[in-house]
Formats: C-alpha cells, sequence, structure tokens
C-alpha cells in the first residue's frame, strides 16, 4: 500500500501576479497530484514572518517575508503518495537557473527570490504549514 502524504504548496506573488494559477495546478494534477483545498489570499507581512519563522535567523529572511506578503498568493494541501519528495522535486531547485528542465521554477522562476512556488521540506513541516493556513 502506498504513503498518501498531504502538503502545502504556495503559488507565489510572481506566478499570481502572471496568472499562472491554472497552469501551475495542472502540472501538479498531470503529476498525480490531487489538490484537495485551495483558496488565494494575501497576508500581512507579520504573517509572513510566523509562517517563516524556521528562517528567521537567516540572511534572507526579511525579504522573503515582504515578498510572500507583496500580492495575492494561492495556498494549496495537495496529496499523494510520497506527496512531500514528488513536491519538492517538481518544484525544482530554489534557484531557478539551477533547476532541472520541465520543473516549475525552470519554467517559471524569474529568480531565486521570485522562484513562483513554496513546498514544504518534510512531513512535519508540512502539517505545521497546512495548518497555518487551513485551520478549520
Amino acid at each position: 500500500m502506498s504513503n498518501i502524504e498531504k502538503t502545502l504548496s504556495i503559488i507565489k506573488p510572481d506566478a499570481v501576479e502572471r496568472n499562472l494559477e491554472n497552469e501551475i495546478k495542472k502540472i501538479f494534477i498531470d503529476n498525480g497530484f490531487k489538490i484537495i483545498k485551495s483558496k488565494k489570499i494575501k497576508i500581512e507581512k507579520s504573517e509572513a514572518e510566523k509562517f517563516y519563522k524556521v528562517h528567521e535567523t537567516k540572511p534572507f529572511y526579511n525579504d522573503l517575508c515582504s515578498y510572500l506578503s507583496s500580492g495575492p498568493i494561492i495556498v494549496m494541501m495537495i496529496e499523494k503518495a510520497n506527496a512531500v519528495l514528488d513536491n519538492r522535486e517538481l518544484m525544482g531547485a530554489t534557484n531557478p537557473k539551477e533547476a532541472k528542465d520541465g520543473t516549475i521554477r525552470k519554467k517559471f522562476g524569474i529568480s531565486i527570490d521570485k522562484n513562483s512556488v513554496h513546498g514544504s521540506d518534510s512531513l512535519e513541516n508540512a502539517k505545521i504549514e497546512i495548518d497555518f493556513f487551513f485551520k478549520d
């Protein structure tokens, strides 16, 4: 039996701005992901700071928070077997220039900051991140 996992994916402001929502969602679906929940929201910088708290000691933290709160984003709960790892592979490297062909960041990413998508990096963080946006 395959291990179905849930993970979080965010379509970042640069991709929303360029109306890539449906194209990116289609890539997930074409790669076997099921989009369980999806919503378009705009978050405050203070919320982005809470969301990215794990990175608060890093030099890019402030820019990251400013960027995520700079425009509407689409947050999605997605699932499939090995969702966390498969999502990371599908997104590609953080820097679009280093991302493999066929990945979302290679196709749509503008820069290391404006790299179009975010995905949880572990099952533990996936749960935390899903709860952050989808507290029911």
